[in-house]
């Protein structure tokens, strides 16, 4: 095992991956090694890959050709969902010299025997073990922003949706119990985070296997000292109960924002992408979080151009979409994944309809995103104000998601403060004043 020596990071993808980054990055640390960036000519890089995100293949290739450029001689190791499910397309990208599968990749500084680069014409070692054995859960959580925190609570997937290859790269669901999570979010509220953000591939399963709920863990993470802030990430709507909601609706900590997946505003389509909701069960949702948080902050993700949508099943998803009283889209254009039983479907979307799709959407989630920024103009807002500076602006968040800019040089990073919120930006945030 190497111990000492500079270390770089890349990451794609989610919030999960970069949890899981910081994880990796500590614990080289512990063996001596400092993060440094790109530019600094590490000894090591490590690439954390994405497998939703479009073109994996050409941006890990181009990560690893600027690594080479800042240190011919850096040891490039991709680990990572995409590395998982096609670790031998990887190795045999030129310049990669290790490739660390769903566990593997934790094990990174025991792995790390010599620093050695493969020869020319040789492929990258790999190490990556069959998903299906994969049961260990490892916790973690980013670190490097004091103001947010991205804290792993749940791995993998149980659910095998059409168009996805999250199970088949993560393996199944997975989590710690409701007593280490705790220990891992004191460790983040120690290093000074403001707020915590729950993530996961399906948080809503957390402690299936111990018998704990989602419930009983915000519970308890609500009690915890030191921290002015959490939220939840994605969540599915099947697992997103009116106890939950609840909750969130009474607690001081847990903000007023809810991410929730629809996918798709046709019950037909629903059905072909294997979904474990209907659009009734949706809607039901939404309004019962408006009934208990009439301003809350409510993200929706939906995927245009699966296979199967013809204009009227767009129509529908259009119409859903615009019938609810949702805050802002995420908006997915569909590709395909090998070994996705999505790949079985005849009837393929030309990508042209895709985009055009793709467009509307994103037209219609701005709309829906300056009507929830309308409510709070004239108001007045606790915000979280953030480290970075853009144009001499920092940037907050309310706890209902409307995104704040402040005069960087009039207010202190990584405080909460209350601002009047006066008018919408045409780049599309508020700007906030302090408050009388």
């Amino acid at each position: 095992m190497i111990s000492g020596g500079k270390v770089a990071f890349h990451t794609l993808g989610c919030k999960l991956n970069f949890s899981e980054t910081s994880t990796v990055a500590r614990q080289l640390g512990e063996n001596g090694f400092a993060r440094v960036s790109i530019d600094e000519r590490p000894d090591v890089v490590v690439i954390n890959t994405c497998s939703v995100t479009d073109n994996a293949d050409s941006k890990c290739r181009n990560f690893v050709r600027r690594s080479l450029k800042s240190n011919p001689f850096a040891y490039i190791v991709v680990i990572g969902c995409y590395a998982q499910l096609k670790p031998d397309e990887i190795s045999a990208i030129e310049g990669v010299d290790l490739v660390l599968g769903a566990n593997e990749k934790f094990n990174l500084p025991s792995l790390l025997k010599d620093l050695t680069k493969r020869k020319e014409g040789e492929k990258g070692t790999i190490k990556a073990g069959n998903i299906k054995e994969v049961r260990d859960f490892i916790p973690g959580f980013s670190s490097g922003d004091r103001t947010r925190t991205f804290l792993k609570v749940q791995d993998g997937c149980d659910y095998f949706c059409a168009f996805c290859t999250i199970p088949l790269a993560r393996g199944r669901s997975r989590s710690g119990t409701i007593e280490k999570t705790l220990v891992e979010a004191k460790k983040a509220i120690e290093l000074g985070a403001k707020e915590v953000v729950l993530t996961g591939v399906n948080i809503g399963d957390f402690g299936k296997a111990n018998n704990e709920t989602l419930l009983e863990l915000i519970t308890e993470l609500d009690k915890l000292d030191g921290i002015e802030r959490y939220r939840i990430s994605s969540i599915e709507p099947n697992l997103l109960t009116e106890e939950i909601i609840d909750f969130v609706a009474s607690s001081n900590k847990f903000q007023p924002h809810f991410h929730i997946p629809l996918q798709s505003g046709s019950d037909e389509i629903l059905s072909t992408m294997r979904r474990r909701y209907r659009t009734d069960l949706y809607r039901s949702r939404i309004e019962y979080i408006r009934r208990k948080m009439p301003h809350a902050g409510i993200g929706v993700d939906v995927i245009v151009g699966f296979p199967g949508e013809c204009d009227s099943s767009f129509q529908e998803t259009y119409d859903f979409i615009n019938s609810l009283n949702i805050s802002y889209l995420h908006v997915f254009t569909y590709s395909e994944r090998p070994k996705t039983t999505a790949l079985r479907i005849d009837d393929v979307i030309p990508i042209s309809i895709r985009q055009e799709r793709n467009k509307l959407l994103r037209i219609l989630s701005l709309k829906k995103q300056r009507s929830h920024y309308e409510n709070f103009i004239g108001k007045t807002r606790t915000v979280l104000i953030e480290s970075s500076e853009d144009d001499g602006l920092r940037y907050g968040y309310t706890p209902e998601y409307v995104r704040v800019a402040v005069k960087a040089n009039e207010f202190i990073a990584n405080s909460t403060t209350k601002l009047l919120l006066e008018n919408i930006n045409p780049n599309g945030f508020v700007t906030g004043t302090l408050a009388n």
